[in-house]
């Protein structure tokens, strides 16, 4: 037995360390407890993303980093899967932000590996219209928009605490993630108890940051989950020289589509390098294009041994480069950069 102050172990013949998580009841063979005891739930990852080696040939040391992170984390779960754009990796699933950026630093320290993390996305609940509910974590797994009868998505209670000078900041932050507003408690004159449920997928991002500097760093925050309820979402897509990238899809609500949309295809005509040919990134929603951005090719001065003579002799110049930059555009490739899925992160929202 062990008494207040010890420290004890048991020698037990599992051959994982799968097999017993933390908050397991032990109990004897000849005389085994009637029930387990109360209060052990086992951790249920709600924030999903998926983690890509910048080289294709760690992809086993990434495998074997993420089993050893598993033995002494019970909450990490991880797949394997296949992007387009990036290749072979591993959907992750994880407690919160802080979990994910956790795990991520320990990739990164601890195994010496450069990884690609996608943004990260929540998990949904999909009706279908033969009554058959599924459960998707990334938005390249949504069915056809003909199929589904309605998508639900995990709604937290959030309990914010904040001194009563910066209430109506706090309200509109949470206004504008579409969160409701529940109760407000006033626990001394100077400080406010705030209560509201929000969407766990506007939680997720940036919406702590967003908290203490709206309050200058003095209100705190703690959720729990509430359910799953159906919401008016849509799947946003990018595409980059007309080929959808799923690792860069969003499932976003169809309110904030196209301001999401021109925002992020804004922010990858940026960080996407030129090429020689002209690059046409878009977001679109149901098929439907509903922003666009061109990122104009680089273009090489043709005319520059040209000293004068006849002008044909310019115009045929500059018509064989055109023919050559129609050629290359339709069989160019366009290479996204990591700063790209780190722009869905960054990804700013209109306070």
């Amino acid at each position: 037995r062990l008494e207040a102050g010890e420290v004890g172990y048991v020698a037990t013949g599992l051959k994982s360390v799968r097999e017993c998580r933390v908050g397991d009841t032990i109990t004897t063979a000849d005389r085994p407890a009637p029930e387990p005891l109360p209060g052990f739930r086992p951790p249920k990852p709600m924030v999903f993303a998926s983690f890509y080696p910048s080289e294709g040939e760690d992809y086993e040391v990434l495998r074997e980093a993420l089993e050893k992170l598993q033995l002494n984390d019970a909450a990490l779960v991880f797949q394997p899967e296949t992007s387009q754009a990036l290749g072979f990796g591993f959907r992750c699933g994880f407690l919160g932000m802080f979990h994910m950026e956790i795990v991520q630093e320990r990739l990164e320290r601890e195994y010496g590996l450069d990884i690609v993390a996608t943004a990260p996305s929540v998990e949904y609940e999909v009706l279908l219209r033969n009554g058959q509910v599924k459960t998707i974590t990334r938005p390249s797994d949504l069915p056809d928009p003909s199929h589904i009868q309605e998508i639900r998505e995990p709604w937290m209670k959030v309990t914010l605490i904040t001194p009563a000078d910066y209430i109506g900041p706090v309200m509109d932050l949470i206004t504008s993630r579409r969160g409701v507003y529940q109760n407000m408690t006033y626990l001394d004159p100077r400080r406010v108890m705030i209560e509201a449920e929000v969407p766990l997928a506007e939680l997720i991002i940036d919406f702590y940051d967003q908290l203490k500097s709206r309050t200058r760093g003095y209100a705190s925050m703690d959720y729990t989950f509430v359910g799953y309820r159906a919401g008016d979402l849509v799947k946003l897509e990018i595409l980059v020289h007309g080929q959808p990238v799923d690792a860069l899809a969003l499932i976003v609500h169809r309110d904030q589509a196209y301001h999401k949309g021109h925002a992020l295809v804004e922010k990858l005509k940026e960080v996407i390098p030129r090429q020689l040919f002209d690059v046409a990134v878009q977001a679109a929603v149901g098929g439907r294009i509903i922003a666009r951005a061109t990122i104009k090719a680089m273009r090489k001065d043709v005319l520059a041994k040209c000293y004068g003579g006849d002008v044909t002799r310019k115009r045929k110049l500059l018509e064989k480069q055109k023919e050559g930059k129609k050629r290359l555009k339709m069989i160019g490739r366009v290479e996204v950069p990591q700063e790209a899925f780190l722009a869905v992160l960054k990804l700013g929202r209109e306070a």
